[in-house]
């Protein structure tokens, strides 16, 4: 009788954080983590955490603090860490120009962690292993973030999270 061999199905993993702090330190720990090549796609409402989140994963990749900004007026910000990091916020583009589109595809598979704010934008560019993170506004401060995985990396990324439960402050 021959064994049959099922693969294991990942289920996103969902926390739910407290206050922007507890978003910064859960997402600092995901950065702990972040390798280059690794995409983070964020996608929640106007006000849902996205730069927060932003923020606490270039704590975790040691980008100096003095240097993060919020890109909202600007597409792109690059910041030197650990592993560099680029967050892009996509905010203000409706319709991705086509001229952007080498630009961008370019950073999304360059050697660096790519953090993107309002992702669902970008989603054909996206490459084929990236990590989703959705957030939900639950309560005056606490959010509701899923994150799902996009192939074999992202969903490694998800375990460790999973695995990690103390001291963000998320549950």
């Amino acid at each position: 009788m021959m064994k049959r061999h099922t693969i294991p199905v990942m289920k996103p993993l969902v926390r739910v954080s407290g206050s922007p702090e507890a978003t910064r330190a859960l997402a600092a720990r995901l950065g702990q983590w972040l390798a280059p090549g690794d995409v983070v796609a964020l996608d929640g409402e106007l006000g849902s955490g996205k730069t927060e989140f932003v923020h606490g994963l270039a704590q975790g990749l040691k980008v100096p603090p003095h240097v993060v900004a919020s890109p909202s007026f600007t597409l792109m910000h690059e910041y030197p860490g650990r592993v560099p990091l680029v967050h892009l916020d996509l905010y203000r583009l409706e319709d991705l120009p086509l001229e952007l589109l080498p630009d961008l595809e370019e950073y999304l598979s360059g050697p660096q962690v790519v953090a993107v704010e309002w992702a669902r934008r970008l989603a054909p560019l996206l490459p084929g292993d990236y990590l989703e993170v959705d957030m939900e506004i639950i309560g005056e401060s606490e959010r509701q973030l899923t994150f799902t995985g996009h192939g074999p990396r992202s969903w490694e990324l998800v375990r460790h999270l999973a695995a990690a439960r103390s001291g963000d402050g998320s549950r």
